[in-house]
């Protein structure tokens, strides 16, 4: 298990309170919140008729780990978009010609000037590959490829 998981277990663990290994499945909602995810009341009622179509069960760490990944990656895809949608849009400032492009130099003094400043060498291992041979980079491109990590 490495140590995201078991951040995420001893996390889950917290809200035991009968030392069962377990918790109560109207406390999985608090439990997301606990770890950083915010699900709707839709999301955490539909988790719970999938564990606990009944009532009143129990829930074990093995039961929740996968509904909580799942969870976790969709929250994680949907953050990812707006991040992307808002980096294009401060892009789009500099995009003068409307035409996808701007100036790797203004990238560059961005990159180093404003927010967390980069030095020439971060600079330059980022830009590796999108700067064409007029000095000019396809942001939307970059941007996909940056927050994609």
């Amino acid at each position: 298990m490495n140590r995201e998981d078991q951040n995420v277990e001893e996390s889950f663990l917290l809200y035991d309170r009968c030392g069962d290994n377990k918790i109560d499945c109207s406390q999985i909602g608090e439990v997301l919140r606990a770890l950083g995810i915010n699900p709707t009341e839709y999301e955490i009622k539909k988790m719970i008729k999938e564990i606990d179509p009944t009532g009143g069960k129990r829930v074990s760490f093995e039961e929740f780990y996968p509904m909580f990944q799942s969870l976790r990656d969709k929250h994680r895809k949907e953050r990812r978009g707006e991040d992307e949608d808002y980096f294009l849009e401060c892009f789009r400032v500099f995009d003068r010609s409307c035409n996808g492009l701007i100036s790797a130099a203004e990238l560059r003094h961005v990159l180093s000037s404003l927010g967390d400043k980069l030095n020439d060498e971060e600079v330059d291992a980022l830009l590796v590959g999108f700067e064409d041979n007029q000095g000019q980079v396809y942001y939307e491109d970059f941007v996909r490829t940056v927050i994609s990590g």
